[in-house]
This record gives structure tokens, C-alpha cells and sequence, in this order.
């Protein structure tokens, strides 16, 4: 039986919500047109306002735990769209993407995006409900792809894909798909790589579905415009790289621990207040080391 907040009726108003914000979005970029970055600045002010909102709410509604759950969750996921932000880039710079179609590709992107990743939810969901070693097998895969993002970013390797090596932008254009199309596809099949990450990762905070899909919702919808105003800010976070690897090691060991303590009580578990203290600690320090190296430099 799986634990959650969320009612049918919940469940329907958030997802009419999501699709509300969307077609707003493609109504916004109908037009194909430059970003500007008050424009960027403005639209990221107000899709970061919405879950803050949102948790307030569902402190008020369901206690301060389940939005305890949320803001981390959402913490998590945000962290790491960024991580796919930097990507996105270079994928976009990869295929000469005019910047009057860029966030176009974006918008239709991430609308793939939230679709794969209620797919991936809803089969996570079930398998942790089925079998508790999957809380193992989640940590296992965060582990690992936390200490693979640490060697990469050691020996200073990018870990952007490459087009013309990718298996889905070859059988695209075997296809006869239009270059829009075909870079649609690569953003696409981009974050289906990104998704094995982080939604284990987000499970690693809390079991409820409906808080791992509101999270990834959130955190997707504002990636548009977080694209354009972060654009030039990334290459300055040069220790995004170890602040991502700890965060995936640490949530991979929560999860660990989690599945530890239903086999033997002795062992502790991780109260999410203190995850969210350890991944803010985190970026801070992310943060403030990377400006620190940009000075020196």
C-alpha cells in the first residue's frame, strides 16, 4: 500500500495546473523571439514564487513534515536541473540552435520531459511498493552515478552528449524528421538519462508519488526560463560538478540506511529536516568556493 497525501481530486487539480502552466508557456512562445534577461528574471521569480507557495500550503494543509518533504524534494530536483541546463546547452550549441528557437525546443522538451517522467514515478511507486529492496537498488544507482559525476568532473571531463552518437538522433534522422525535430528528440532523450537519477533521488526523501510528481513538475516548468538567465552564469560554478556527486552520495546512503532500518531497527535513519540542512550546506558551499576559485583565477 502506498502512502500519500493526494486524493483523486488533488491528484486532477495539480495535473490541470501543470497543463494550465504549460499552455501558458506555449502561448508565450508562440512567437519566436530573444530572451531578454528582465524577461528571464521575471518569469524565474515567478515559477520559483509557486512552490514556495505551494509548500506553505501544504504545511498549513498536511503539516510541516509533508512540506518538509516537498521543499527538499524540490531542493534536489532543482539542483539538478541545473546540472541539465548545463547540457541542454551544450546540446542546443551542438545543433546551431538559433536563440529565437531555443526556447521553443525547450518548452517542447520538457513537455516530453513531465509525461517520461510520470511514467517513471508511477513504475518507482509501484516497485517500492512491491519490494523494499528497491530503496536499495535506488541508493546503489545514486551512489554510483554520484562517484562517476566525481571522477568526470575531476579528470575535467564534460558530460554533455554528443549528437551524432546518439542511437535516438540517428533513427530521427533516418526518419526524415526536421532538424527542429530532431533536437526536440536529443533534449528529450537527454532527460530520460537524467530521470533514472533523479527520481530515485527524490524518492530518497520522501515515499508519497504525488510529492515526488509535484516536485519534478515544479522544478521542469521553470526551466525555460532558468535556461536563459543561467546561460552565462554556469561556467562560473566550477565546483557544480563535487556539490552534485555529494548530494547524489548522500540521499544514495539515506536510502541505504532507510532500507537497512526495516531490516534491522538499530540502525539510524535520516530525518528529512536534517537531508535539507546537509543539501543547502551543500550549494552553499558549492556556491561559495566556486566564486572563490573564479577570483583567484
Amino acid at each position: 500500500m502506498i502512502d500519500t497525501i493526494a486524493s483523486p481530486t488533488l491528484w486532477a487539480v495539480t495535473i490541470a495546473g501543470v497543463l494550465a502552466l504549460f499552455a501558458l508557456d506555449l502561448a508565450l512562445t508562440r512567437r519566436p523571439h530573444e530572451v531578454t534577461m528582465r524577461e528571464a528574471l521575471g518569469w524565474s521569480a515567478f515559477y520559483l514564487a509557486l512552490p514556495v507557495l505551494f509548500g506553505g500550503w501544504l504545511v498549513a494543509a498536511h503539516g510541516r513534515q509533508t512540506g518538509t518533504e516537498f521543499y527538499a524534494g524540490y531542493l534536489v530536483e532543482k539542483t539538478l536541473s541545473v546540472d541539465n541546463l548545463f547540457v541542454f546547452m551544450l546540446l542546443l550549441a551542438a545543433f546551431a540552435v538559433p536563440s529565437d528557437r531555443q526556447q521553443k525546443v525547450l518548452l517542447y522538451g520538457i513537455a516530453g520531459a513531465l509525461v517520461l517522467r510520470g511514467v517513471f514515478i508511477a513504475l518507482g511507486a509501484a516497485a517500492l511498493a512491491a519490494y523494499d529492496v528497491v530503496f536499495l537498488l535506488f541508493g546503489a544507482v545514486l551512489v554510483l552515478t554520484g562517484l562517476r559525476l566525481l571522477r568526470d568532473t575531476v579528470r575535467g571531463e564534460e558530460h554533455g552528449p554528443d549528437p551524432d552518437r546518439m542511437r535516438v538522433v540517428r533513427l530521427a534522422r533516418r526518419l526524415g524528421l526536421t532538424p527542429f525535430a530532431v533536437v526536440v528528440v536529443a533534449v528529450l532523450a537527454t532527460d530520460l538519462v537524467f530521470a533514472v537519477d533523479s527520481v530515485p533521488a527524490v524518492y530518497g526523501i520522501t515515499g508519497d508519488p504525488y510529492l515526488v510528481f509535484a516536485t519534478n513538475a515544479f522544478a521542469l516548468l521553470g526551466l525555460r526560463a532558468l535556461y536563459f538567465v543561467l546561460r552565462g552564469a554556469l561556467a562560473q560554478l566550477a565546483h557544480l560538478g563535487y556539490g552534485l556527486a555529494a548530494i547524489l552520495v548522500f540521499i544514495g546512503a539515506k536510502l541505504g540506511l532507510h532500507w537497512a532500518h526495516g531490516r534491522w531497527h538499530g540502525v539510524p535513519e535520516i530525518p528529512t529536516l536534517h537531508s535539507l540542512g546537509v543539501i543547502v550546506g551543500i550549494l552553499a558551499v558549492t556556491v561559495v568556493t566556486s566564486l572563490a576559485a573564479r577570483r583567484s583565477a
